[in-house]
């Protein structure tokens, strides 16, 4: 007897909700993500589904075909993450994969026998939470990232993903071994909308705006802040607060995004002049042209600014994701299916993007988000636009599996 969406989605959303704050701490391989990671393979066996795991912990549970002759070919994908940012919302990710368990249970229930198999797909670190890099377990099993990249990434307490992979006994010498792929006929990602653009209950997206993740460092000299003469310092942190307030102004102008969001300050002491500031910048864009404009105007005011305050910048890109462009056909075809959903573009990154670089066919649908907010704990999605978003999604793998 499965359960329903309402049901599953209270028992998902109790794990690794901080009762503080109402956010979620579900960073990649941590006690919480494992904890999620472990009510999906329940529900997956409860509902006699057989799970695929790749090197890297990517997880695919399968229903396959009445037709026997469908049995193993590549199938229909649909699930998203269960990773959160820190102190994230409770949609961003895991609606998909409840949504997808809810569908499945739908299209059973309506005694619908596919032609293809149909997947369940939970996707590890998509976030990048943990250890800098999005949607690294999609990466991984791409071959975007290597293994030897990966497993050497730090998280900010300084263990390694090799150290993290063997804490959680995930073999870290079988990450890059993925067969998730072959199997991988087409993907559809269902997701939570980031922004306040969709009015309808549910959407289909377009595109996914390039964007990426840039180190800046900025270094200067330690000095008493007591002592030290304002015209005698070198100071990082005005170097690093100029470059800031210039990332504002330039995305405001470029009708981009650009967000220094982290911070790292040496020797981080109150009563001290810092030696050195990193922080990093997420910044998105429309168009490659316009993200790299305002990449080299930020850098260049940065520059500038350092060479007034006798310090110097360097900027490092640690991930940058290309446009995504969601094939037409596809999309087109899931709009008209959905009775002309409307179309939207994204400005958030997401495993499908990765997928659909991979030469996969892939899909996206929007939920309804009446606030705009996300990667907070205010993130929000009504009850009903989660059943719309379930019923469309059961359409569309009923459409895509015939």
């Amino acid at each position: 007897m499965t359960e329903s969406f309402e049901q599953l989605w209270a028992d998902l959303a109790a794990i690794g909700k901080d009762p503080s704050t109402g956010g979620y701490h579900r960073g990649g391989w941590t006690p919480t993500e494992r904890e999620a990671t472990g009510w999906f393979l329940d529900q997956c066996a409860q509902r006699g589904l057989a799970v695929e795991s790749d090197g890297i912990g990517n997880l695919v549970a399968w229903w396959e075909p009445g037709a026997s002759q469908g049995a193993g070919l590549p199938g229909v994908v649909t699930g998203s993450h269960l990773d959160s940012v820190i102190d994230g919302g409770a949609f961003d990710g895991p609606l998909g994969v409840v949504s997808a368990l809810s569908a499945v249970d739908r299209l059973r229930a309506e005694g619908f026998v596919p032609s293809v198999p149909i997947g369940v797909g939970a996707f590890v670190e998509e976030e990048g939470s943990r250890f800098g890099m999005p949607c690294l377990g999609s990466r991984i099993a791409t071959g975007v990232l290597t293994p030897e990249k990966a497993l050497a990434l730090e998280d900010r307490a300084g263990v390694s993903l090799y150290d993290a992979l063997s804490r959680a006994e995930v073999d870290p010498s079988r990450v890059g071994l993925s067969s998730l792929l072959s199997r991988m006929g087409t993907f559809v990602e269902l997701h939570v909308e980031q922004g306040r653009a969709l009015t309808a209950p549910v959407g289909v997206a377009s595109s996914i705006w390039p964007h990426g993740r840039f180190r800046f460092t900025f270094t200067g000299e330690a000095n008493h802040a007591g002592t030290t003469l304002m015209e005698d310092r070198h100071d990082p942190m005005l170097t690093y607060a100029m470059t800031a307030l210039a990332a504002n102004k330039q995305a405001r102008l470029a009708g981009a995004r650009a967000t220094f969001g982290r911070l790292a300050v040496e020797p981080n002491g109150t009563n001290a002049v810092p030696s050195q500031v990193t922080a990093w910048l997420d910044a998105r864009a429309a168009s490659a042209e316009v993200l790299e404009s305002l990449l080299a105007a930020i850098t260049r005011q940065a520059t500038e600014r350092a060479e007034r305050d006798g310090t110097t910048v360097e900027m490092v890109p640690e991930s940058v994701s290309p446009v995504v462009d969601f094939q037409p056909g596809l999309r087109d075809r899931l709009s008209a299916v959905l009775g002309d959903a409307p179309v939207l573009p994204t400005g958030a990154g997401h495993d499908a993007g990765v997928f659909s670089d991979a030469g996969i066919p892939t899909a996206m649908l929007f939920v309804r988000n009446p606030t705009g907010v996300s990667h907070s704990p205010a993130e929000h999605a009504e009850m009903d636009d989660c059943l719309a978003g379930v019923e469309a999604l059961a359409t569309v793998l009923k459409e895509l599996a015939r």
